[in-house]
């Protein structure tokens, strides 16, 4: 049954042949979005002694950028 499967020529893999752009635009934009987030609202109160009052800025803001440049990345991709 697998290998009829896999002898088709007309057979696709799941989300076509662009399933890493799909992975890479989903990763990129979540972590924009949550260094963005943790930014912005940082949490109402510390929950333990060792976790931080805020996010540190520059970390979030550099991880947030990666973030949009490997979305960027892949929506010209696929636009392509």
């Amino acid at each position: 049954m697998i290998a009829r499967v896999l002898a088709e020529e007309s057979f696709s893999p799941f989300l076509g042949d662009d399933l890493v752009v799909y992975l890479v635009l989903a990763m990129g934009a979540a972590l924009l979005v949550g260094n963005l987030a943790a930014i912005l609202r940082p949490p109402a109160a510390a929950r333990g002694e060792d976790d931080l009052e805020r996010a540190p800025v520059t970390r979030s803001l550099v991880m947030a950028g990666i973030g949009g440049i490997a979305a960027l990345w892949a929506l010209v991709s696929l636009f392509q």
